[in-house]
């Protein structure tokens, strides 16, 4: 036997040896000795990595440029430069694609992407004022609802057009109009979230209760898309019951107990009373923050609804938790989550739409999913006393769709359910709503009514939705401190030339 172990050792040696010897030959190589630095190797893939880096980012800024005066926020702008990247246009380039973007490659896209969502949803938990969400709470509660109810509503109609004209009696009808009222009722938060910054809306209460329906929406969204695929796959909704429930208990545990120790340990460091995160903070909010991601992974849900969950547990008080967003956010903001944004374009073909049927019928999706979202969600909002401006604002912000609904089409057409023409439609609907909604909302609440929003603090004692006070502009107002005055001078100038944290 042990002949046997010294033979294994002595043979395994050379080949260990042999293989590094390799290695170190091939990292050795480069420009010098004739290395292609485009050409992908999966040992050593860095090189095609920051080439495609410098493209991503280079041409993001080109379309943001471009889409400044048109009040686009830098998320349309990075997928409109992922779609001109991708098969639409520069794809048609002979080799463009197999060269630029292989298909191995897209792996370590795909893991950067993640990465950038997941710190852009915990940076959005960071700096939501959580009271502000309490006392908004029924109001985001009765907006979502509305916001789901009435497009799923049309999204079932909807279907029945569709089905007809596209679709045979093999397409269970059921789980096709299922897939399609998803897609009508979702809302982007992800990209709600960095317009609402860069419009300078974030922290107001109209901006809390677009997050938190917009949050209420996908989670009922991922929901019912996990219902649809556990039902094309012929599978039992059961699994649906087991993610619903452990996401709640989830929720609870990281609420109390977790965050009641990450305050402590915020005081323990000194971090609380310094309001700056010590290197042991930061080491275990790091490592909360993918744990959280990592566990909604892998109940079902996406991995930005844990990494929202953990920004909301690390402590506000004394600005701790503005201080980890500035010590984090420079290098998430504007090297990986452009990947995310640009990737999903690289994805999108929208030569598809070659006729004058389907261009028909992707006009009427985009109108009935506007129409729809926009009554429900505005409806409840006036309802909850928010003025029609305010209101508006919401409905409009709602309606945003983006790369969720494309999440939800692509599943769509893995699991045959829709057929390539049909979720090109989508796509586009997808693209225009996104589009559209950063200058509706920038016409309907202008620089001088954002102004007066941020100098004075929207808030409600009773958690009822904005106090009536004679402002017929803006809705219900408080005064605030020096603090409003001085956000209101930083948001004046975020607004008025559109640069801000998150665009430069």
């Amino acid at each position: 036997m042990t002949s046997s172990i010294i033979s294994r050792i002595s043979g395994f040696i050379p080949e260990t040896s042999h293989r590094l010897s390799a290695r170190a030959v091939v990292t050795s190589a480069g420009v010098i000795a004739g290395e292609n630095p485009a050409e992908y190797s999966p040992n050593d893939p860095f090189k095609l990595w920051v080439i495609q880096l410098v493209i991503i980012i280079g041409m993001s800024r080109l379309c943001y440029g471009a889409l400044l005066k048109l009040h686009q926020p830098r998320a349309v702008a990075e997928l409109l430069g992922g779609i001109i990247l991708g098969p639409t246009i520069m794809g048609r380039i002979p080799g463009f694609t197999a060269t630029i973007f292989p298909e191995d490659s897209i792996q370590i896209l795909n893991l950067c992407a993640t990465i950038g969502l997941t710190f852009f949803l915990f940076f959005a938990g960071l700096e939501l004022d959580l009271g502000l969400m309490k006392r908004h709470l029924k109001a985001a509660i009765v907006v979502s609802a509305a916001g789901l109810l009435v497009p799923f509503a049309f999204g079932y109609l909807l279907a029945f057009a569709l089905y007809r004209e596209f679709l045979d009696d093999s397409t269970d009808f059921a789980l096709f109009a299922l897939f399609v009222a998803i897609a009508i009722c979702i809302t982007a938060i992800p990209i709600v979230v960095r317009m609402l910054a860069e419009l300078g809306l974030f922290d107001t209460a109209l901006g809390v209760v677009v997050i938190g329906a917009g949050m209420g929406n996908d989670i009922l969204g991922w929901i019912l898309l996990a219902l649809a695929v556990a039902l094309s796959n012929a599978s039992n909704g059961l699994v649906v019951v087991y993610m619903i429930l452990t996401a709640i208990a989830y929720v609870i545990v990281f609420l109390y107990p977790v965050r009641w120790f990450f305050t402590w340990l915020a005081r323990w460091t000194g971090s609380l009373e310094t309001g700056k995160a010590s290197p042991t903070m930061m080491i275990a909010t790091l490592v909360m923050l993918f744990i959280s991601a990592f566990f909604t992974d892998i109940i079902g849900l996406h991995a930005i609804f844990g990494a929202f969950i953990a920004g909301l547990i690390v402590p506000h008080d004394n600005g701790l938790s503005h201080q980890f967003a500035k010590q984090l956010e420079d290098v998430a903001m504007n090297i990986f989550l452009p990947i995310y944004f640009t990737l999903s374009g690289l994805k999108t073909d929208l030569s598809l739409l070659n006729n004058g049927k389907a261009w028909g019928f992707t006009i009427v999706i985009c109108a009935m999913s506007f129409a729809s979202k926009f009554a429900g969600c505005a409806g409840a909002a006036k309802y909850m006393g928010f003025n029609w401006r305010e209101s508006s604002a919401i409905g409009t912000l709602m309606t945003c769709k983006g790369l969720l609904e494309l999440i939800v089409i692509n599943l769509g057409l893995q699991s045959g359910i829709l057929t390539p023409i049909m979720f090109a439609m989508f796509v586009f609907h997808a693209l225009l709503l996104t589009f559209i909604t950063a200058p509706l909302t920038t016409l309907i609440i202008p620089k001088k009514h954002l102004q007066k929003m941020l100098a004075n603090k929207i808030t409600d004692s009773e958690g009822e939705g904005p106090s009536e006070v004679p402002s017929p502009e803006v809705g219900s107002v408080v005064d605030d401190s020096e603090k409003a005055q001085s956000v209101v001078e930083d948001s004046a100038s975020s607004v008025g030339t559109h640069r801000g944290a998150r665009q430069n």
